[in-house]
């Protein structure tokens, strides 16, 4: 079986839950229908889930659940956005966006200081990848572009933004629900960011 897979069996024993809590949370769309996969083996049909991508969940469930409601948690982990609004001020008092970044933004977006959830996600973005250093001031930019350009697509499951660069030139690509991308030797990846976890970790902070 592909090392990225877990079976049903070990991830109950691994997670330390019972065949009752993974499908109550399977209802209550705390983890996907599509991470349950279903294989044959030589003992007939059994279900198997991506490793890493279930075991971080469970473990956000475990570590979050005592604070929130189900429903909650649902709300967060849903990758649909929402329909959050926010103006500039309740965004940096909650500290989603630093003033000199929220600056940023607005002379780039022109959108005024009233936020819906994709523009929120924008804001937050630009933020989290400045702020590391991973990428210069005019990558910043064109990362904020892809996103603007490309708000419907974000909306899919497991949207991830890929920052590249060759021979200095850099690219930004958004990848939707990819299972693996290959670049040529000379290409560096200088940022692979999942669109989702920074939706999850928006919604943490204004919840």
């Amino acid at each position: 079986m592909s090392e990225g897979l877990i079976s049903k069996k070990d991830l109950l024993d691994m997670a330390g839950i019972s065949y009752g809590q993974l499908y109550r949370w399977k209802r209550k769309d705390l983890i996907p229908e599509d991470w349950f996969i279903r294989k044959s083996t030589f003992t007939g049909q059994e279900t198997f889930f991506p490793r890493e991508k279930i075991l971080e969940r469970i473990d956000k469930i475990q570590t979050m659940k005592e604070n929130l409601s189900l429903d909650e948690l649902a709300d967060m982990f849903s990758p649909n956005v929402t329909e959050l609004h926010f103006t500039k001020e309740e965004l940096l008092e909650r500290n989603i966006v630093s003033s000199a970044v929220m600056d940023v933004y607005l002379e780039t977006e022109k959108g005024g200081t009233h936020f819906d959830f994709s523009r929120i996600l924008e804001v937050y973005v630009l933020e989290k990848l400045l702020q590391s250093g991973e990428v210069n001031l005019d990558e910043g930019k064109m990362l904020l572009q892809v996103l603007k350009d490309h708000r419907g697509s974000i909306k899919q499951k497991n949207a991830e933004l890929v920052l590249t660069r060759k021979l200095g030139v850099s690219s930004c690509l958004l990848l939707i629900n990819a299972e693996a991308v290959q670049f040529d030797q000379g290409t560096k990846v200088m940022v692979q960011l999942s669109l989702v976890n920074c939706m999850e970790e928006i919604k943490a902070k204004l919840l």
